[in-house]
């Protein structure tokens, strides 16, 4: 009886040996789909207009254009303003070339305008993935906090079943040795 109720413990903590198993098992799978989908995240569908919008601001915010811009506006001042008479198409003071840093500062600007509007799109489009990855990670160790609870109490349980068994072992002993003990002292009580 003592042996059939000692394999039932035994197999009691390798149920829950299996469920532990299982559980890390899940959470492994499942921390591997969002590592899955935050490294490769869907591509996303720009329209000619956003791909122009990001080539200008990207090209209007750099260096290369300053330079370019500069140069080409020394270039422009210098040929009409020294340049021969019958060649200046543009004499002091820069008519045709003040509308046309116009035109350019009134194109430029709702361009880069879009541009950026996409950019605090995809920003706040990774602040979510972020607050759900981080949302994400919470529920799991909370979960994990449940389930570790959850394998402490059927462990404390099993232990407090073994012990039992083993005090009901002990006592038993206890009785059988108080008895051969007691056969022991009185020989005659065998007869």
């Amino acid at each position: 009886m003592e042996t059939n109720n000692l394999d039932d413990l035994l197999e009691v903590e390798d149920r829950q040996l299996r469920k532990l198993h299982k559980i890390v098992a899940d959470t492994i799978r499942e921390e591997k789909l969002i590592t899955g989908n935050l490294l490769h995240q869907p591509t996303e569908m720009l329209t000619i207009g956003q791909k122009v919008s990001d080539r200008i601001a990207r090209f209007g915010g750099s260096w290369k254009f300053i330079i370019w811009f500069g140069v080409s506006l020394a270039i422009w001042i210098a040929f009409n303003a020294a340049g021969p008479g019958q060649t200046r198409f543009d004499p002091y003071p820069f008519i045709l070339l003040n509308l046309i840093l116009s035109c350019i500062a009134a194109l430029q600007a709702p361009i880069i305008m879009m541009s950026q509007n996409r950019q605090e799109e995809k920003d706040r489009m990774r602040s979510e993935n972020d607050y759900l990855v981080n949302l994400k990670a919470e529920m799991e160790i909370r979960r994990l906090h449940q389930k570790m609870d959850l394998l402490l109490e059927e462990h404390l349980k099993t232990l407090y079943e073994s012990q039992s068994l083993q005090m009901k072992i002990l006592n038993e002993l206890k009785e059988k040795l108080a008895a051969h003990e007691s056969n022991d002292r009185n020989p005659s009580d065998k007869s």
